[in-house]
């Protein structure tokens, strides 16, 4: 298991390296400076600045400067908001993105589990074919198209919930929607699928004619093995939840992570554009290293398996 970690460590850290050098070529890529704006386009003051961030310099100076700043996690200033650091703004920005994706998963998992369990003990009836319908509608429609809806008929045309800003929980239901049906229809088809699956072994059949209670077999003896493939895409499910809260922040006026990141984008404010990359990069990879880990301690024929391979 030792190996095993190692291992995926070792290819984590590599990818990590892959993103912040692509990042860093992007971003010298682009042509034209940042400064290049009517407050600023005098030649000296644009010099002036270039030079305080370090822009003037040779690109492998450059280069070693930024990975400088991403061992010791220091980005500097925005240059947009000078009063600012970066450090600033994620440390702002973070916690809600977070609360969202944390509040996201947890309905997308509760949500398509249940339906995915409810559809295989009903196979083939009409709360099967419900379930099976509400997960191809939630893979179908884009999530910044199904928020745009949720807007007009709930926020719109009900007034039911409030849209904007990010203040009570009434502020959560409907980009807690938006970003779960994606995710949550995945999971009730997988789990529908692999419950089924699992509901024809033996051991079930075995635990059935011991006389066990039904609930005791679902929950104790079939749902475990189950769950196992929803392990596997979690890591994915929560990537594609986190980076499509970019758009999602950005349509209900969340302040969170994708509100700086699109408007870094937009006046070319690179220390944030880096910073905010490679600070979701590394989280991301660091919850897919967890998923695998998690996985491996699962399923102990991951561990047989490493062994064989060495």
């Amino acid at each position: 298991m030792l190996k095993y970690i190692l291992k995926k460590l070792l290819i984590m850290l590599f990818t990590l390296w892959i993103i912040i050098t692509l990042t860093f070529v992007l971003m010298v890529s682009v042509p034209g400076s940042p400064f290049n704006s009517e407050s600023s386009s005098n030649e000296i003051v644009q010099q002036n600045l270039e030079k305080h961030y370090n822009l003037d310099k040779p690109m492998h100076i450059q280069y070693l400067l930024y990975l400088k700043s991403v061992v010791t996690f220091d980005f500097g200033p925005s240059i947009k908001q000078p009063n600012q650091t970066v450090n600033d703004l994620l440390g702002r920005g973070f916690p809600i993105s977070a609360e969202l994706g944390i509040v996201t998963i947890i309905v997308a998992l509760i949500s398509g589990i249940t339906l995915g369990i409810l559809a295989a003990l009903r196979h083939n009836r009409i709360i099967d074919y419900a379930a099976m319908a509400i997960a191809v509608l939630g893979i179908s429609i884009p999530n910044f198209i199904l928020a745009t809806l949720l807007i007009q008929q709930l926020a719109v045309n009900w007034g039911i919930f409030p849209v904007a800003t990010w203040k009570s929980w009434s502020h959560m239901v409907l980009p807690v929607l938006a970003l779960a049906t994606g995710p949550m229809a995945i999971i009730a088809r997988l789990t529908r699928s692999t419950m089924l699956e699992v509901l024809t072994q033996d051991y079930i059949k075995m635990a059935r004619a011991k006389g066990l209670a039904p609930w005791k077999i679902i929950v104790k003896h079939a749902l475990r093995n189950a769950l196992m493939p929803v392990v596997t895409i979690m890591g994915t499910l929560f990537v594609g939840i986190m980076t499509g809260s970019f758009v999602i922040e950005q349509i209900f006026a969340i302040p969170g992570m994708g509100k700086y990141f699109v408007e870094s984008i937009n006046h070319r404010d690179f220390p944030v554009i880096m910073g905010t990359t490679v600070f979701y990069s590394s989280f991301l990879i660091i919850m897919l290293f967890l998923v695998d880990i998690a996985y491996g301690i699962l399923d102990p024929r991951i561990k047989v398996n490493n062994k064989e391979g060495d």
